[in-house]
């Protein structure tokens, strides 16, 4: 008995489900190889665009310096901002200015994500705290312009890193900066900066200045005590001169403003520093490391968005 042959459409079908085959595995093969051609460019162009380590990552490392004008508000003092900024562009620093409606809770809070290398903080400070049997010495705390409220900045006012700060005979009260909120709220950290604290008793002991170092800081200088506005303004002038553009060391240059202006004339405060081993610093010293840690940070900078970028 004689097999039957298949119909014709079956053998026609059975074809061209082959070639349907066919075709799919070579779009599967050539969409593999478009993958592994994108992957293998991405690759290439990440390792071609990664900085060198031998070239500059910017164009220009130029310090930068800020001066906080807080006191601006009560006691301005548009001739020692002239003065100053003179002296701190002539030691080759770009210079920002910043007056008192500008320093709040969240000046403080990003200050550090500037990368400055010396910041000038002419601004009302205390080391004093009224208790019930009188005032007591406390850490420093750092005036702020933002009038306070009990309803704003609460966990920070819980975990006592900001505090309601008044001016003598004044009713109003601000928001008052310590140490714990440079500890625990500033954002990131000061790269060898160094800070010149204007305000009353920055130094009367070394809470605060401690910490700054811990944030990375290099030296703190301010007064064991009180001080006079147009007094603090006259001698940190001599300090920068001496400083910055005659380039002694620290030491050398806060023993020559005491002999430039002497103690302060109300409260007899002093000009000092923290650490003390600061005192052999100078400028080129503080400069070159300022300088090594800029372009550090430029470079991962740089490196980090052009991978961002790349993506």
């Amino acid at each position: 008995m004689k097999a039957k042959k298949k119909p014709l459409r079956i053998k026609h079908k059975i074809r061209e489900e082959r070639k349907r085959g066919e075709r799919l595995g070579l779009a599967i093969i050539v969409a593999i190889l478009i993958v592994i051609i994108l992957v293998s460019a991405f690759l290439i162009n990440s390792m071609l665009n990664q900085p060198s380590t031998s070239q500059p990552v910017s164009s220009s490392l130029e310090p930068k310096a800020a001066i906080v004008d807080h006191l601006s508000l009560t006691y301005p003092n548009q001739t020692f901002i002239e003065t100053a900024t003179t002296i701190l562009e002539q030691a080759g620093y770009q210079v920002d200015y910043y007056p008192g409606e500008q320093v709040t809770v969240e000046f403080y809070r990003n200050i550090p994500t500037h990368n400055y290398g010396l910041i000038i903080l002419r601004v009302h400070s205390t080391a004093a705290q009224e208790t019930e049997s009188g005032m007591a010495e406390t850490s420093v705390t750092l005036f702020t312009s933002k009038i306070y409220s009990q309803t704003e900045y609460v966990y920070e006012q819980l975990t006592d890193q900001i505090v309601p700060v008044t001016y003598k005979s004044r009713e109003t009260y601000y928001f008052g900066i310590k140490p714990e909120f440079i500890t625990r709220s500033m954002k990131e950290r000061f790269q060898d900066t160094i800070i010149v604290m204007m305000g009353c008793e920055g130094l009367r002991n070394t809470i605060m200045a401690r910490t700054f170092i811990d944030k990375g800081a290099k030296v703190y200088i301010s007064w064991n005590g009180a001080v006079l506005a147009s007094y603090t303004d006259q001698a940190t002038t001599h300090l920068l001169q001496h400083f910055l553009i005659e380039k002694r060391t620290l030491k050398e240059a806060v023993q020559q403003t005491f002999k430039d202006v002497g103690a302060d004339p109300a409260y007899n405060s002093l000009l000092i520093y923290y650490p003390l081993e600061a005192g052999n610093y100078t400028i080129q010293n503080i400069a070159s490391n300022l300088i090594t840690n800029t372009a550090e940070t430029q470079h991962k900078a740089l490196y980090q968005k052009r991978k961002i970028d790349n993506l």
